[in-house]
């Protein structure tokens, strides 16, 4: 959300309670992570007659505001997730979410926590910025479990995005999460100009959920009780 882009989300996602049982927000949900802006993303979703959870992006603590920008999601009703999950009944079927925003640091599946850094700020990439996905995942009593996430757990969902970036719009760590954690769906946001589509190592299919990606203000996805991805009941 930008100051121009007021009123957009709300429109497009009148009725959404129609057709979906959940709506998931991949991060990024602010251009600068101001307070002004986390304000609009509010006035936005609040009062939307369906779930709602949420990790953060790397832009929503560009203003050092994380953690207030996460009191005002929680108070509009969205439950935001880092490290954490959520067990929620939908018609029936337990479905389990877990999240957190994770971190770049590439696909290199030789490389080790403590040698991958991201090459921007010189930080090295920290186990603890992703090891409590997996034990978040494996702790929901649950049907269906999704993990939700703002970086990619896949190289897949990257491809259209320039290689030489690619170490710092995800990291084989998340993959390797999702994969212990028994993930049925993963669904990520931050490669604006990535693939919608693709499967971590083990399997799981990822779904990237770029606004730029999608090239519409959301997507639907369905998944049956068992926790298999049907094909793709709408998109808006």
């Amino acid at each position: 959300m930008t100051t121009a882009s007021a009123g957009r989300l709300r429109t497009a996602l009148t009725g959404v309670a129609a057709h979906a049982d959940l709506l998931l927000l991949a991060g990024d949900l602010t251009n600068d992570g101001r307070i002004e802006e986390a304000e609009m993303v509010c006035a936005e979703l609040e009062g939307l007659d369906l779930p709602m959870l949420a990790v953060l992006g790397n832009h929503d603590h560009d203003s050092g505001l994380g953690e207030r920008v996460v009191e005002m999601l929680r108070a509009a009703g969205v439950e935001v997730l880092e490290g954490t999950g959520v067990v929620l009944d939908v018609v029936g079927v337990r479905v389990g979410v877990a999240g957190l925003k994770g971190t770049g640091g590439g696909f290199d599946v030789d490389a080790t926590p403590e040698t991958v850094t991201e090459r921007s700020s010189g930080l090295v990439l920290r186990p603890a910025s992703v090891e409590r996905l997996a034990p978040a995942l494996q702790a929901l009593d649950a049907d269906v479990r999704i993990a939700l996430v703002h970086y990619s757990p896949t190289p897949d969902t990257l491809v259209g995005e320039p290689e030489r970036i690619w170490w710092n719009l995800g990291n084989h760590l998340l993959g390797a999460a999702v994969d212990a954690g028994g993930a049925h769906l993963a669904v990520h946001g931050h490669a604006h100009h990535g693939t919608e589509e693709g499967h971590t190592a083990g399997g799981c299919p990822v779904r990237n959920v770029a606004r730029w990606v999608l090239g519409r203000p959301y997507a639907v996805y369905a998944l049956s009780g068992a926790g298999v991805l049907m094909d793709r009941r709408a998109s808006r």
